[in-house]
């Protein structure tokens, strides 16, 4: 399939956890939802597999297409002529993440932050947390 086609329904399902995935994939109309389908069932029967995830916490974290060769062939047509026909092909890429290790991740920062407010003497100064969104890091 083309990657143009592929990139319709991939922008339908990028960031959307697993089950939510494999549910808007099975009701879309379009013929590129069959491998993709089957392109995330298999990364999600991977990821709890190899790295003892659960599908239930999975989310599609990146997902992108993009153009692979050309197949080119040649078709005969009336009066000896040939016709070409081509038919692109693209390569699907999918990433997923789990967020129960968010969520611990979260807590550790959390008591990382707490640990060093009470070590620090001054009370006054402001924590800059560079792994948390909220707070960007500014080197000024």
């Amino acid at each position: 399939m083309s990657a143009h086609k592929a990139r319709r329904v991939i922008d339908q399902i990028r960031g959307r956890s697993y089950e939510e995935t494999i549910l808007i994939l099975s009701l879309m109309p379009y013929r590129a939802c069959y491998p993709i389908l089957k392109l995330v069932n298999s990364a999600a029967a991977n990821a709890s597999h190899n790295m003892l995830f659960d599908e239930a916490s999975l989310v599609i974290s990146k997902a992108e297409v993009n153009e692979g060769t050309t197949v080119k062939k040649l078709k005969p047509r009336a009066r000896g002529r040939s016709y070409p026909i081509r038919r692109p092909t693209c390569h699907i890429r999918i990433v997923l993440q789990d967020t129960s290790l968010d969520e611990f991740e979260e807590d550790f920062f959390s008591l990382k932050k707490d640990a060093w407010l009470k070590k620090n003497k001054y009370k006054d100064t402001t924590y800059h947390d560079m792994y948390n969104s909220e707070g960007l890091w500014d080197k000024k």
